[in-house]
């Protein structure tokens, strides 16, 4: 008897010291360590200079490092699961597109993720606007030209994007559809390719994200047509939106930060109070426009949720319509 009451002492002594060791953990300062920025994108890009912006000003606000780790591959989806299966601790960030959220898990037959499962929205950060833009040749100078000559010559023009199923095939698969026009797609490994032989003449459209297309506007070595989003833009007012032509055209991409979907909320809110505070700032919005981007009021981490849903449900649409697909 006497023995058993020994044996039930020491392993609730054990269960204390469990318990205890627990709540330590549980107590642990964050952040205490350096955390990991996935940027699903290769080096040099519109995600990665952001992403690395982004980093600098959080590890400023949290007093540690914020290292930024490169991880493209399968249209963007292995750095995003990369950071679905990383410890749901806070430590490791994922620079979130509508390209990562709505256009690849459409794509692909058996994606790794679910934006809505598998994440935390935190906070969207900006938006991109596309313009159409075409070579001076081209005989077109507004987007209904474009429909008209596309139309009066049927297979004669190409236009460019940066892959199979990316936002700027997407946009112009949609105005296919629209009006039956008939243009051959010419796929790209990226914006420097396909503007390339925009600018030669070689291809004779396309749409280009603001950050490439508005430069080479501004120097007249293409002419833009119109801009994706129904409101104008920004950077260069004087393009007319698409959808002034094209009932209910409105698109932009867009980025932000997401964290894996069992991050404590109490982090979840840190990071979206600390990305708040320097994205209302003036430096910081100046330099989203210096990059091409607009900035976006400041969402809470469930409105971004609510936002990424209906993203998804939207640009897996697109893509359905286009007919595009990955295996």
């Amino acid at each position: 008897m006497e023995q058993a009451r020994r044996r039930i002492i020491q392993g609730l002594g054990a269960g204390l010291l469990s318990a205890g060791a627990g709540l330590s953990w549980a107590q642990e300062p964050w952040p205490s360590r350096p955390l990991r920025m996935v940027v699903p994108f290769p080096p040099g890009g519109l995600t990665d200079v952001l992403g690395r912006a982004i980093a600098e000003r959080l590890s400023g606000a949290l007093g540690q490092p914020v290292v930024v780790e490169n991880k493209p591959g399968a249209g963007t989806l292995t750095g995003a699961e990369s950071v679905a299966k990383a410890p749901a601790d806070g430590y490791t960030l994922l620079v979130s597109t509508s390209t990562t959220f709505g256009i690849a898990p459409a794509l692909y037959k058996n994606p790794p993720i679910d934006p809505l499962r598998d994440f935390q929205p935190v906070s969207l950060i900006g938006t991109v606007n596309f313009f159409l833009i075409a070579n001076p040749s081209f005989p077109a100078n507004s987007v209904q030209d474009l429909i008209d000559v596309v139309r009066a010559n049927p297979g004669k023009y190409n236009y460019a994007s940066v892959g199979n199923g990316s936002a700027h095939h997407l946009f112009m698969e949609d105005l296919k559809r629209r009006y039956g026009l008939q243009m051959q797609h010419i796929a790209y490994k990226g914006t420097g390719a396909a503007l390339t032989d925009v600018l030669s003449g070689n291809v004779q459209a396309m749409f280009c994200d603001s950050t490439a297309a508005v430069p080479n506007i501004r120097a007249g070595k293409v002419k833009a047509l119109g801009t994706t989003a129904a409101k104008q833009n920004a950077l260069i007012p004087a393009v007319p939106p698409i959808g002034r032509t094209v009932e209910g055209f409105d698109w932009q991409a867009w980025q932000g930060v997401s964290v894996a979907a069992a991050t404590p909320a109490p982090i979840v809110a840190r990071l979206s109070n600390e990305m708040q505070r320097f994205q209302q700032t003036d430096e910081f919005r100046a330099f989203l426009a210096k990059i091409g981007m607009e900035p976006w009021p400041h969402m809470t981490p469930a409105e971004f949720a609510a936002h990424v849903r209906t993203e998804k449900e939207r640009w897996a649409e697109a893509v359905r319509v286009s007919g595009a697909k990955i295996d």
